[in-house]
């Protein structure tokens, strides 16, 4: 990288340190003057603004009057929003996958859509469990992996073209990378009710999940159970499916689905 590329991104990095700061600034005393901000950040009053202002850009910062101070704006409630969904899904669903963990034995994840993959936000391990690997906060496929294909198959005709329209990477070479043969897939999902996943991920692991359910009947999540293919074969498939239908039914009602 040239030293021009390398002062640029060093400069980018130092921007949005700053406008993190500003936002901690408001945060901590409610409101906060240009001047005031400018001498928090060590910077003149024409960096604080130039700051500020595209921070209000973004409505997350606003302006009392024209030339009152600052405060957060109601922009920030969108972060807000998407982390309190987040840990109610950990609170809510916490105690279910233990529950469901002891007793299959296995280890068991909630995750959802965000942003074209599936986020893992709950997991429990079962005392079988071989693989100490936590999944929380890790990011997967959703062609890979089975709560990412319970999820794809829920979404709208239009979600799927756009969530399908880059390239399938193979994860392991049993990896589902044809677009017709997933879509197959993901029909058979959405009329069986779950979706498996066999070493398409990582070699030796298998999975399968079904879908959680929100207060409008609308599918909000995955729960699902994962382990060595040797112990989650097919034959055991139905058995586990159950137990996750159980297990969604109990979630989905927690999360204020009351149709089941």
């Amino acid at each position: 990288m040239s030293n021009n590329g390398e002062a640029r991104d060093t400069a980018l990095v130092q921007s949005v340190d700053r406008a993190v700061a500003v936002l901690e600034l408001l945060a901590r005393n409610g409101e906060a003057g240009i001047t005031e901000i400018a001498a928090e950040l060590g910077v003149h009053k024409s960096s604080a603004s130039r700051l500020v202002y595209t921070l209000q850009a973004r409505d997350l910062v606003e302006q009392d009057g024209e030339r009152g101070p600052f405060r957060i704006g109601l922009g920030m409630l969108r972060f807000a929003g998407a982390v309190t969904g987040q840990l109610d899904y950990v609170r809510v669903g916490g105690p279910v996958c233990t529950a469901l963990a002891d007793r299959l034995g296995e280890t068991v994840n909630i995750a959802i859509l965000d942003s074209g993959v599936a986020l893992n936000v709950s997991q429990a391990r079962g005392s079988s469990a071989v693989a100490a690997q936590n999944w929380v906060g890790q990011r997967t496929p959703l062609h890979a992996t089975s709560s990412g294909k319970v999820l794809l198959a829920a979404a709208s005709a239009d979600d799927q073209d756009r969530l399908l329209s880059g390239d399938l990477e193979p994860c392991a070479p049993r990896t589902i990378t044809d677009p017709v043969k997933l879509r197959c897939v993901l029909q058979r999902t959405a009329e069986d009710g779950f979706a498996t996943c066999m070493e398409e991920l990582e070699a030796g692991l298998h999975a399968v999940a079904v879908p959680v359910f929100g207060s409008h009947g609308d599918v909000v999540a995955a729960i699902s159970a994962a382990g060595p293919a040797y112990r989650l074969s097919q034959k055991r498939m139905p058995e586990i499916v159950e137990e996750l239908r159980v297990a969604s039914r109990d979630l989905s009602v927690r999360m204020g689905h009351s149709v089941l």
